[in-house]
C-alpha cells in the first residue's frame, strides 16, 4: 500500500498545483490572467481534478480528498460493502498524504508567483489563492453549502465509478481510466459553478487546510491572517457531507 500513501500524496500535489495555481493566475496583480474570473478558475479546478486522478487513480483510486476516503470508510464502518484495496488502516496514511501534499503544493504555487504577491496589495487576495473564504459569513449557511458540495460530489464520483463497473466501490480499478478523469473533473466543475458561489467549495478538507498552513507558514510578502476563525468550516462540511453523500448512494441501492 505504501505506493497507494505516495499516490495520494502526488495526487493532491498536483490538485493543488494546477487548482491553487488557477486562481493565484486570477487574482494577483500583473498576472497575464488577472481578473479573468470565476469561470476561468471553475475550468482550472476542473482540469486540476482530472490530471490528478489521471495520473494517480490506478494506484490509489485517486482519493486526493480526506471527504472521499472517509466517505469510502464510512461504507465499510457501517457494513454497507468491503471496498476491495481499501482497509480502515489506510484511512490515517490517506489523509496525512494528502494533507502533505497540498502543503507541498502550496508552497509550489507561492514560488511560482513569486513576483506577484509584492504588488498584490490586498491580504484577502492573497490568502484567496490558498483557502477557501464565505461570501457572506454565516456559520449554519456556510456549512451546510459544504456539506451539500461534497455529498453531490461522493455521490457523483461513486455513481461514476458503478457506470466504469466498480466493485463495492474499489475506484482503484476504473476511475483513473478511460474518459472517467474527464468526468470526474466536469463533476467538480458543475459543482463550482452551481453551489461555489456561497463558500468557494473547498469540499475537501485537504485542499483547504494543507495550502492555508504554508500561507500561515510561508514569509508572504504583505500577507494577512490565515483566518483560521472559518477554517473548520471546509473541513468539518466536507467531512460530513462525504459521509452522507457515499452511504445515500448504498442506502437508495445503487451501489449494487
Amino acid at each position: 500500500m505504501f505506493q497507494a500513501y505516495i499516490a495520494e500524496f502526488i495526487g493532491t500535489m498536483i490538485l493543488i498545483i494546477l487548482g491553487d495555481g488557477v486562481v493565484a493566475g486570477v487574482l494577483l496583480r500583473n498576472s497575464k490572467a488577472e481578473n479573468s474570473g470565476w469561470i476561468v478558475i471553475t475550468v482550472g479546478w476542473a482540469v486540476a481534478v482530472a490530471i490528478a486522478v489521471y495520473t494517480v487513480g490506478q494506484f490509489s483510486g485517486a482519493h486526493i480528498n480526506p471527504a472521499v476516503t472517509l466517505g469510502l470508510a464510512s461504507l465499510e464502518v457501517f457494513g454497507l460493502t468491503d471496498v476491495p484495496n481499501f482497509g480502515l488502516g489506510d484511512v490515517v496514511p490517506y489523509i496525512i498524504a494528502q494533507l502533505l501534499g497540498a502543503f507541498v503544493g502550496g508552497v509550489i504555487v507561492w514560488l511560482a508567483y513569486l513576483p506577484h504577491w509584492g504588488p498584490t496589495e490586498d491580504p484577502g487576495l492573497k490568502l484567496g489563492v490558498f483557502s477557501t473564504a464565505p461570501a457572506y459569513r454565516a456559520t449554519g449557511p456556510n456549512l451546510i453549502t459544504e456539506i451539500i458540495g461534497t455529498a453531490v460530489l461522493l455521490f457523483g464520483v461513486l455513481g461514476i465509478g458503478a457506470n466504469a463497473g466498480a466493485v463495492g466501490g474499489d475506484l482503484s480499478a476504473v476511475i483513473g481510466t478511460g474518459i472517467n478523469p474527464l468526468l470526474v473533473g466536469l463533476l467538480v466543475l458543475g459543482i463550482g459553478l452551481s453551489l461555489g458561489g456561497p463558500t468557494g467549495y473547498a469540499i475537501n478538507p485537504a485542499r483547504d487546510l494543507g495550502p492555508r498552513i504554508a500561507h500561515a507558514v510561508l514569509p508572504i510578502a504583505g500577507k494577512g491572517s490565515s483566518d483560521w476563525e472559518y477554517s473548520w468550516i471546509p473541513i468539518v462540511g466536507p467531512v460530513i457531507g462525504g459521509i452522507l453523500g457515499a452511504l445515500l448512494f448504498y442506502i437508495v441501492g445503487f451501489g449494487g
